[in-house]
């Protein structure tokens, strides 16, 4: 049973942005491409679970905080006495362990080892359990699901999950049977109250209003190229439609996120989609779809 689904981080989100509205350099660039296929490995690894059978709870994307000291599981699964600690690698290509460290083969670039991160994971959520008073044997393991992905030099006791290796821990999780009870379900909740809904160590480029690039773009191309017709967006670049107040929507969640401490106005909206589009629309589809505050000119919208 799946009890919180993975979505993609506000982090991952905002990079997301920027790079369709502003020039990132190369450093942010690749900061923002590993976000994106960081997420693209934990969403297959997802689809696979869904073929999980027994009584097992899944939790995905929990950040916890003990004493001061953050800690992220990619996908934690409670089974019969058994709690598994998946972190999750979309990593490509050769790489191989030496002395501890990991390296790409090619490159020579040395990788943050996963396993030195899945061990301090382990570390405080051991101490987590203790102190809310749970006993459960834990299980952790580095999942590496990207299929071109080899590994070399790796010893046998690593908690190592390898491509050719993910369907049969798959199929030995199914062929471990699982009934789960009223202590299993407390935990699991406990846990999802404890997420930690902020990441205080996200790490954003700069950016301000002026500079990033006004306007709506295509959902499927992500163009600037638009135009309205038939009450929809229309994409001059690869013809994808969109109805006009799922587009604003849409932006104005963007907007939001980019800036939380800018107000959500009619005359703020309509700056930020700069788009040959009647304000009387922008202030129809805000007030339909938020709460308004304030009177006349000072009304903005939550």
């Amino acid at each position: 049973m799946l009890l919180k689904e993975r979505t993609e981080s506000d982090e991952l989100l905002i990079m997301r942005y920027l790079n369709r509205r502003m020039k990132l350099d190369e450093k942010e660039k690749f900061r923002y491409m590993n976000l994106e296929k960081g997420y693209e490995g934990e969403v297959k690894f997802d689809e696979l679970l869904e073929n999980l059978q027994e009584e097992r709870f899944v939790i995905n994307d929990l950040l916890l905080e003990l004493n001061n000291s953050y800690f992220q599981i990619d996908t934690l699964i409670i089974s019969q006495g058994i709690i598994h600690l998946i972190d999750i690698k979309n990593f490509e290509g050769d790489c191989y362990l030496e002395s501890d460290k990991l390296f790409s083969v090619k490159t020579g670039w040395e990788y943050k080892n996963p396993i030195n991160q899945l061990k301090r994971s382990e570390t405080l959520f051991s101490q987590l359990l203790k102190k809310l008073k749970y006993t459960y044997l834990i299980k952790s393991s580095v999942v590496f699901i990207n299929p071109e992905f080899t590994l070399y030099q790796a010893s046998m006791d690593q908690p190592i999950i390898l491509p050719s290796q993910v369907n049969r821990f798959i199929k030995e999780l199914n062929n471990t049977p699982s009934k789960l009870n009223y202590s299993d379900k407390e935990l699991a909740q406990k846990l999802i109250s404890l997420h930690q809904p902020k990441n205080p160590f996200h790490r954003l480029p700069n950016f301000s209003y002026e500079q990033l690039q006004k306007g709506v773009y295509c959902n499927h191309c992500f163009s600037f190229l638009m135009l309205i017709k038939n009450h929809s967006f229309v994409c001059k670049n690869c013809g994808n439609h969109e109805k006009i107040k799922k587009v604003i929507l849409r932006h104005t969640k963007e907007y939001q996120l980019l800036f939380p401490d800018r107000k959500i106005t009619t005359n703020n909206i309509f700056e930020w989609c700069n788009v040959e589009l009647n304000q009387s629309t922008v202030y129809r589809v805000l007030k339909e779809n938020y709460t308004a505050f304030g009177k006349k000119k000072n009304t903005y919208y939550e």
